[in-house]
């Protein structure tokens, strides 16, 4: 095995480790509440230390949140990916209206029984939905960013765009999220928040349709 090797299975076994750890949590705060469940009962339950738990989760918000980091700079990779004719809106409708059609959990159309639990976990929970708020003001600045770095907007008006966008996103996920907790399935619901979505990024267009 050559040293080249270490540095990916050191990660894969930190991963491994975090992921252990958060299935651990979530498990206990579903069963009993997040308000319910110390620390401490999460670590004993993942067979850690407390110091390692927080090495891998600097606050008890993060053990839930953390399964949607990958999505708080999504917005902001796909207008850096889009292609060189799509502007950053239209990049961003498409690929919302495709999470749609993949049911992708973060538009809020996924009634998965372990998605919809983890929904409510963390919509019924004021310290979660308050965490959720600091993960959305970090889309807002990585969108802000990167639309300044590939359009011709200055730092004000990347700022506003970016903010109008991902609140918009958010609105849209949290409907659909909400009218799935009424009762509506998720294919039940598909073309209804089709129709939302398509209608959100058209009032987004004509407000924004300088930033080319």
């Amino acid at each position: 095995m050559t040293t080249t090797d270490q540095p990916g299975l050191r990660e894969r076994k930190k991963q491994r480790t975090r992921t252990a750890i958060s299935d651990a949590a979530i498990d206990l705060f579903l069963d009993r509440g997040f308000a319910h469940v110390s620390v401490a009962e999460v670590a004993h339950a993942a067979e850690v230390s407390k110091r390692t738990l927080f090495a891998y989760f600097p606050t008890k918000e993060d053990l839930v949140v953390h399964r949607m980091a990958d999505h708080e700079t999504e917005a902001a990779r796909v207008v850096r990916a889009r292609p060189a004719h799509a502007t950053p809106l239209a990049a961003l409708r498409d690929h919302f209206l495709d999470g749609l059609r993949r049911r992708d959990p973060i538009t809020g159309i996924n009634d998965h029984p372990a998605v919809r639990m983890l929904a409510e976990l963390i919509f019924g929970t004021p310290a979660l939905v308050s965490s959720m708020q600091r993960f959305k003001a970090g889309g807002e600045r990585a969108l802000a960013e990167a639309l300044c770095d590939t359009t011709d907007a200055s730092d004000l008006i990347a700022r506003v765009a970016a903010v109008q966008i991902i609140g918009v996103q958010w609105a849209l996920s949290t409907d659909n999220f909400e009218r799935l907790v009424r009762g509506e399935s998720a294919d039940g619901r598909y073309e209804g928040a089709v129709r939302d979505a398509e209608q959100a990024f058209d009032l987004l267009a004509n407000g924004l349709a300088s930033l080319t």
